[in-house]
């Protein structure tokens, strides 16, 4: 356990907890075939200039939403004093959370800079207790009950102080989330995270908070 420094500002959620497949990225692990490796690294430009902006798995490509990349440059930057990262994914198969795993070491935000990267701020050198990928014990597919009571006392981050981002369309964790883990704010992505629903989670944390 360690010390856990809480965000400052009313609008910043301490914790930022991404679900990946069909929320951060698409498309689903379980569809894919091969664990990608450096060498499956797509190269482009996102805006920022020339870095890794997909993965390939087969003949898929891994590529990240453009509001989760928006969200993650954001926690990159330090835009949000005091926000870190997690990931709360259920993938349905050891071969998935392999795959995705592996993803997260490749995909860039920035040049230089992996998702994995950007989780690993904030916290302790080689945590990795804000990483929740799979459904295999101690995980389930129930992330209300399992995945969430685990980022709580890894990270010592209180619900009061999490804003989840789901697709929800093979079931509602949003909603579960925030019924049995009482203050956690969720915002769904159906389609893929979007930066307008990016800004509508940062929003309806904001408000809840104002209403403390």
């Amino acid at each position: 356990q360690f010390d856990t420094v809480m965000a400052t500002s009313d609008r910043t959620p301490s914790l930022v907890v991404l679900d990946l497949d069909m929320c951060t990225w698409e498309p689903e692990m379980y569809t894919l075939s091969t664990i990608p490796t450096a060498e499956d690294a797509v190269r482009g430009d996102s805006g920022e200039g020339d870095q890794v902006v997909g993965c390939k798995s087969g003949r898929e490509v891994i590529r990240l939403f453009d509001g989760a990349l928006h969200a993650l440059r954001q926690i990159h930057r330090g835009v949000h004093k005091g926000m870190r990262c997690a990931t709360a994914s259920s993938a349905d198969t050891p071969h998935a959370v392999a795959i995705g795993t592996a993803a997260l070491g490749i995909l860039e935000v920035v040049p230089g800079i992996t998702v994995r990267d950007v989780l690993a701020m904030g916290w302790p050198e080689g945590f990795d207790g804000n990483v929740r990928i799979g459904r295999s014990p101690p995980l389930s597919s129930d992330k209300a009950a399992t995945h969430f009571p685990l980022l709580k006392e890894s990270t010592g981050v209180p619900y009061s102080e999490m804003l989840f981002f789901d697709d929800c369309n093979w079931g509602d964790h949003c909603g579960k989330v925030e019924a049995k883990c009482i203050g956690v704010v969720a915002q769904r992505t159906p389609n893929g995270m979007t930066i307008a629903e990016w800004e509508s989670g940062l929003d309806k944390f904001a408000a809840r908070r104002a209403g403390d």
